[in-house]
């Protein structure tokens, strides 16, 4: 824990929630994993081998450069000679060869196949228990934040190699690594050590762009959908609707990502605010925040369903379906994504409302492309304007099948190749009942797009946090 503190205090990024493993490879070894709490570092596994350190190095090294040669037993002699073994030890790791005296005999030259040889068994079983502390954490190595190799003989040759291939995680040594637990033990009593350094982002004013956009989108789509749905028999027995159920599904898509984005900012303001952040983290407010957001989404998507069912007198049933069904999805992650903020296992780079923030350009794409295919379907078709009613909806078409490739992917060259197949197949069927399989392809892009950030930002992120550098070597 007092190598845990000193590295925070010296620079290492370790978000709350984060998990790291210390290596400290002394006289013995002892390897703990630990978890950033609000408050600072817990323990989760400790294992220790007192017989794989540097002393068992020293030990074989010894019996190396004596081979078979025999050495006073005096106190003093063994002392002067296990000094001396001590010495060539350290100086191997930064030379090819070390003259050895050796009492009663001609001094031996130990080169640094010697000293691999000796460390190898030790080498071996450092990386062993390492990767079973993780184990008995019950994490795996990609759960880790770092690996930090400390103490007087965290030098060993092939000690970072023998750890990546047991764990898949190369080692960082930190610098002076005889010397870094003793200065976190001495730093334990400074004040806000622990607490300082659990940052909460506060979310920029441009964020509330993510609540805007498609919370205006929602209502818009709503407001045509029910405004030029055509009703036909109105005096018969079948009495029916023409309604745009695809757009009622998109609707509802953007009132769910509008409330658990406002949620998730609102969860991260009062986070930021609170007199006492190192009590209150932003992830217990953030979930708070994202399962109100997904109930209040669900909620309106709801409503939405009740209101054009009591404007036409038609059934709720159907309605509720192409309102609910194809958000269930979307909120499903979002209820993972609030547990793992609750739980505190791990904080997305840039904050959770950054997480969260729902593509705007896609938004705004898919919102006129769809508005624009409802215009060309219901508009007066007078003869001169048939060919640009039926120009525009193809657009619209166009419009929604971009919108719905900026959702999937994000490198600009994918976008281009997916866009064009994807839009011209939107643009094909945008007539007839076809508008409800574009909504529901458009929230399958959303459900896309929120699993792909659940796996790359949370559950395996392809970056972690910056590793603590020697003094003169950047970071």
């Amino acid at each position: 824990m007092a190598v845990a503190e000193h590295l925070v205090a010296t620079g290492a990024r370790l978000t709350a929630g984060s998990f790291i493993v210390v290596c400290d490879v002394g006289a013995g070894v002892e390897v703990t994993v630990l978890r950033r709490g609000p408050a600072g570092f817990e323990v989760l596994a400790t294992l220790a081998d007192p017989t794989a350190g540097g002393a068992a190095v020293d030990l074989a090294l010894t019996a190396a450069v004596l081979n078979g040669r025999e050495v006073p037993t005096g106190g003093m002699g063994q002392w002067v000679m296990a000094e001396s073994v001590r010495v060539a030890k350290e100086t191997l790791g930064s030379h090819p060869a070390v003259t050895v005296p050796v009492a009663g005999h001609h001094p031996v030259i130990a080169d640094r196949a010697m000293l691999d040889a000796a460390a190898q068994p030790v080498v071996r079983r450092v990386a062993e228990l390492t990767q079973q502390c993780i184990a008995a954490a019950e994490l795996t190595p990609g759960d880790l934040a770092a690996i930090y190799c400390v103490g007087g003989s965290a030098h060993l040759p092939r000690l970072d190699t023998a750890i990546a291939e047991h764990t898949g995680t190369s080692p960082v040594l930190v610098a002076e690594p005889q010397l870094v637990a003793a200065r976190g033990a001495a730093e334990v009593s400074a004040p806000a050590v622990g607490v300082g350094a659990v940052e909460v982002t506060v979310p920029p004013i441009r964020r509330a762009v993510a609540i805007a956009v498609p919370g205006l989108a929602s209502l818009a789509l709503l407001w045509q959908a029910l405004l030029t749905a055509e009703r036909n028999n109105t005096l018969s027995a079948y009495y029916y609707v023409l309604f745009n159920l695809g757009e009622l599904t998109m609707a509802a898509v953007f009132a769910l990502v509008a409330c658990i984005a406002a949620g998730t900012i609102l969860g991260s303001l009062i986070a930021a605010r609170s007199p006492t952040p190192e009590l209150h983290t932003e992830g217990g407010k953030v979930s708070i925040g994202i399962l109100a957001g997904v109930s209040l989404g669900v909620a309106i998507a709801a409503l939405y369903a009740v209101v054009i069912s009591q404007y036409f007198g038609l059934p709720l049933r159907g309605f509720l379906t192409w309102a609910l069904w194809p958000i269930a999805p979307t909120a499903a992650l979002a209820v993972v994504m609030a547990m793992i903020a609750a739980r505190q296992w791990r904080t997305p780079s840039g904050g959770w409302s950054t997480l969260l923030a729902t593509p705007t350009g896609s938004v705004v794409t898919a919102a006129v492309g769809m508005g624009l295919i409802q215009y060309g379907r219901t508009a007066d078709r007078w003869p001169h304007l048939v060919v640009w009613l039926d120009l525009t909806a193809r657009i619209g078409g166009l419009l929604l099948g971009i919108g719905t490739v900026m959702a999937l992917v994000t490198p600009l060259m994918f976008r281009i190749v997916l866009a064009i197949p994807v839009a011209l197949i939107s643009a094909a069927i945008v007539t007839g009942p076809a508008t409800g399989i574009l909504g529901v392809s458009y929230a399958i892009a959303i459900t896309v797009w929120w699993a792909a950030r659940v796996w790359t930002r949370l559950i395996h992120p392809t970056t972690g946090p910056t590793a603590l550098s020697p003094p003169g070597r950047g970071g």
